[in-house]
This record gives C-alpha cells, sequence and structure tokens, in this order.
C-alpha cells in the first residue's frame, strides 16, 4: 500500500504565496510521474502541473509563470510552489503519482487533498 500525505494549503491575500507538499510512502519501488490537481466547488478536477521522474514538467495555461512544480526523487516527495496568487486559484489540491510497487505493479495514488483559499 502507498500513502501521499499533502500540507501547506491555508488562507492567503492576492498576490500572496504558498508551499504544498506531498510526500509518498509505503511500497514503493519508484514513482514515475507526479502532479498536482485542484478542484473548485461546482468544477471537474483540473490538472494544475506535472513532472516527470527526469524533471521534464508541464503547466496548466493558467498558472504558467506563477506555479513551480518540483519534486525530490530521494525524499519520495513533490512540492507546488504558487506565487501570484489569485482569487481563482481557490481550490482543493490535490497531489497524484504514478507508483510501481516492490511487486514491480504500475499503480495510480491520490492525496486526501488540501484546501487553497485567496481571498480578493
Amino acid at each position: 500500500q502507498v500513502q501521499l500525505v499533502e500540507s501547506g494549503g491555508g488562507l492567503v491575500q492576492a498576490g500572496g504565496s504558498l508551499r504544498l507538499s506531498c510526500a509518498a510512502s509505503g511500497s514503493i519501488f519508484r514513482i514515475n510521474a507526479m502532479g498536482w490537481y485542484r478542484q473548485a466547488p461546482g468544477k471537474q478536477r483540473e490538472l494544475v502541473a506535472a513532472i516527470t521522474t527526469g524533471g521534464r514538467t508541464n503547466y496548466a495555461d493558467s498558472v504558467r509563470g506563477r506555479f513551480t512544480i518540483s519534486r525530490d526523487n530521494a525524499k519520495n516527495t513533490e512540492y507546488l510552489q504558487m506565487d501570484s496568487l489569485k482569487p481563482e486559484d481557490t481550490a482543493v489540491y490535490y497531489c497524484n503519482a504514478e507508483v510501481v510497487n516492490r511487486n514491480l505493479i504500475v499503480l495510480n495514488y491520490w492525496g486526501q487533498g488540501t484546501q487553497v483559499t485567496v481571498s480578493s
């Protein structure tokens, strides 16, 4: 079994910054792609940013230039640095990871979600 534990959400004023973390633990052989998604009330969950094992990144147009995804492979942890936050960034943020477990089975895992609220 694998667990993803997120931290770092909260309330911030527009223009401020937050840093989210997501630590994976459990039966892990390797973690392939990792990513951050978000879901605002009444909206579908959407991809915010993703990063490969080698560090190649991909961003939603709405956050490109303001958010930075990174990972520490030695710690099985990913981060999302969010700068210049806007009220429309308000959502529950979920981390996601494609994990190869010790039985060499590839499974997809989600964190529990962390609330990010940006006030105007």
